[in-house]
């Protein structure tokens, strides 16, 4: 078990480290894409101590580096304690509980999600410390969280509301709930054009007003996502930003004048794309010793910062290479053979959609594996995928041979880990055989 103080001085397990080592007593099989029929029949713990190398396994594949995934967990984890502020790491970007344990063992407050069945899932594992970056309407989750706090009084969970109209619809279905607990619920801010949350600072006022009413809710703070109101780090996309994370400092600072907050309050935002924003507008209200009113944590939800990318987050993140003398690394990478070369400047490889992420940008050619490898003409582009196809453009003469294994630089996470039931773990991306260290499992 992994033990923390959280910011109110209370003791909370983490995540149950027994439950997650467990894991390694799966089974593998011909469910799991890319593992070599020879580990079916093994368990995870059998076939990594036969230390295999990545060449035994199936193409396509898709793997993590260890040493870039342990340089981003230290790098944010040291950042956030410079900057005062508390991390919640968007756990939907991997559902992979043996990554979350690295998080919160690096010391992170909590673990974010966005729908109940992931909080559920995020429960098996011990996970003590939710937050739902979502509303939850459904009966049925809101009684198993009433029923779940009731059984666990140290489980910590909190969600959000963006209406009055959700508000009284939780608090309806919760009234014949089991247990008298509360549940803690933030007002959600929004912005024009964005996603969910009250469009107004003066609307947010009245879904406050309605959660300290509420007979099994309780106003635990206020909570946004600035990442649905810019896409790119021009002057207009920075100052939506600064302009939306001002307008949700206003809204905490307005309830807590009110004395509308029954103890402690959260305030939270910051995807993977602006959390130096978020820092920038936001730190300043962090105060968990109350010495200013209301004990109040400021907690951001970067999820993607573990495994970065070579695409979308690259070219946005504050902690990319080109704007941090401490870049984030990229610990995702594709593999994909070459299985035709029908025409001149062409070559077919046998990763598609259902292998890799499209959703923010293609993946990028790196260079020709395995020994004697080669990078790859720096010309070459991916100009398409289907199901099960990479269209690999390049220079007539350059096109990699039939059989040869193209390494493929990725963008966003957070549809790359859900193509995948168990991805292989390797010591070293540029290496020239890479060693299997252990294998993640995903939830999705």
């Amino acid at each position: 078990m992994h033990n923390e103080v959280n910011s109110l001085g209370r003791n909370a397990v983490a995540i149950d480290e027994d439950v997650v080592a467990g894991l390694g007593d799966r089974t593998i099989g011909p469910e799991h894409k890319g593992l070599p029929p020879a580990a079916w029949g093994h368990t995870v713990r059998e076939f990594l101590a036969t230390a295999p190398s990545l060449d035994q396994f199936e193409t396509p594949l898709l793997t993590i580096d260890r040493s870039a995934v342990d340089a981003n967990v230290a790098r944010m984890a040291e950042w956030a304690r410079a900057a005062g502020v508390r991390l919640a790491p968007h756990g939907k970007t991997t559902m992979s509980p043996q990554l979350w344990a690295q998080q919160l063992t690096a010391g992170c407050w909590g673990i974010t999600l966005a729908t109940v069945w992931q909080v559920q899932v995020a429960r098996s594992f011990g996970v003590a410390r939710i937050l739902l970056a979502n509303a939850l309407v459904d009966p049925v989750g809101l009684h198993w969280v009433a029923a779940e706090s009731a059984k666990d009084p140290d489980f910590e969970f909190v969600c959000w509301a963006d209406s009055v109209e959700t508000v009284e619809l939780m608090d309806e279905h919760l009234r014949p709930a089991p247990g008298a607990a509360k549940v803690r619920v933030l007002v959600e801010l929004g912005g024009p054009h964005g996603r969910t949350g009250a469009r107004t600072v003066e609307q947010a006022h009245a879904v406050a007003a309605a959660i300290a009413a509420a007979q099994r809710l309780t106003l635990a703070g206020v909570g946004g996502y600035e990442g649905a109101l810019a896409h790119d780090r021009t002057t207009e996309g920075v100052d939506t930003v600064r302009h939306y994370l001002d307008e949700l400092a206003r809204l905490h600072r307005d309830i807590a004048a009110a004395g509308q907050y029954s103890d402690a309050a959260i305030v939270t935002a910051g995807g993977s794309a602006y959390p130096d924003l978020v820092v920038e507008r936001l730190a300043g209200l962090a105060d968990e010793q109350g010495a200013q009113g209301v004990p109040t944590s400021v907690v951001l939800r970067s999820g993607a910062y573990i495994i970065h990318d070579d695409g979308f987050y690259a070219g946005i993140s504050p902690f990319a290479a080109s704007r941090s003398d401490h870049p984030l690394r990229s610990a995702m990478h594709g593999w994909a053979r070459t299985i035709s070369r029908p025409e001149p400047g062409l070559a077919l490889l046998d990763a598609g959609k259902r292998d890799l992420p499209y959703d923010e940008g293609l993946p990028v050619p790196q260079f020709v594996a395995g020994k004697g490898g080669s990078a790859v003409d720096p010309a070459a582009t991916v100009s398409a995928l289907n199901d099960q196809h990479t269209f690999l453009r390049l220079p007539e003469g350059s096109e990699p041979p039939v059989g040869a294994v193209v390494r493929l630089g990725l963008s966003h996470p957070c549809t790359a880990f859900d193509k995948w039931r168990l991805i292989p773990v390797i010591d070293d991306a540029d290496a020239e055989s890479p060693r299997v260290v252990d294998l993640l499992h995903t939830f999705f």
